[in-house]
């Protein structure tokens, strides 16, 4: 993984990109995010879900995640602490706990370990927690496999590659929400990981 790569993805020339690479680059090796195809969607994905790798907490206050028990919400004010951190937006007390127990760390006492408000107030321990816990997150739902199954000698807007990418964003967002901007992001990187294929970047 590069820095060109994660600027090419994340559609942005912010001078923190450097900064984000060892922690994103670990987090992958980490957790067998290692071929051409898984790199990429998990960039493109991540890229979407965090402002092109800007924000590492979710804008809203977390209210809204009140009393969710589905979230493991159990306790008075857990939507506001268990609010969306990390690049991928780890959400609710459950999941704090569920990802606190892979990586070792307690996010239930200490949830802002996983991100601040953007990269540029965050600690190394927050950019660390930020791209592991999305690496861990992308793992445990099973999504390198599904996107080994890209072609990348084909465009990623027509069938079966779309399909593949839908059921990627599905399982992150629960939907298709930003789904344009998602292709959008990972078109923009594929001539970073394959520099001698040319799709069709018409969206």
């Amino acid at each position: 993984m590069t820095t060109s790569q994660i600027k090419a993805v994340g559609c942005t020339a912010g001078a923190n990109v450097q900064s984000l690479l060892p922690y994103l680059a670990d987090a992958c090796a980490k957790f067998g995010i290692i071929s051409p195809a898984s790199q990429l969607c998990f960039l493109a994905q991540v890229s979407h879900e965090s402002g092109s790798f800007f924000y590492t907490e979710e804008l809203a206050s977390g209210a809204a995640y009140e009393g969710r028990k589905d979230l493991g919400n159990v306790v008075p004010g857990d939507g506001v602490k268990y609010k969306g951190r990390g690049f991928i937006q780890i959400t609710g007390r459950a999941n704090y706990h569920a990802v606190g127990q892979a990586l070792g760390a307690d996010f239930i006492n200490n949830p802002t370990l996983l991100g601040a408000k953007n990269i540029e107030a965050c600690s190394p321990d927050q950019f660390k927690y930020a791209a592991l816990s999305a690496a861990w997150f992308w793992s445990k739902t099973g999504l390198t496999a599904l996107a080994d199954r890209i072609n990348l000698n084909k465009s990623i807007d027509e069938e079966p590659n779309l399909d593949v990418f839908k059921e990627i964003t599905c399982k992150i967002n629960g939907g298709y929400n930003g789904l344009p901007d998602r292709l959008h992001k990972f078109l923009q990187g594929v001539p970073q990981f394959l520099p001698s294929i040319h799709l069709n970047t018409a969206s």
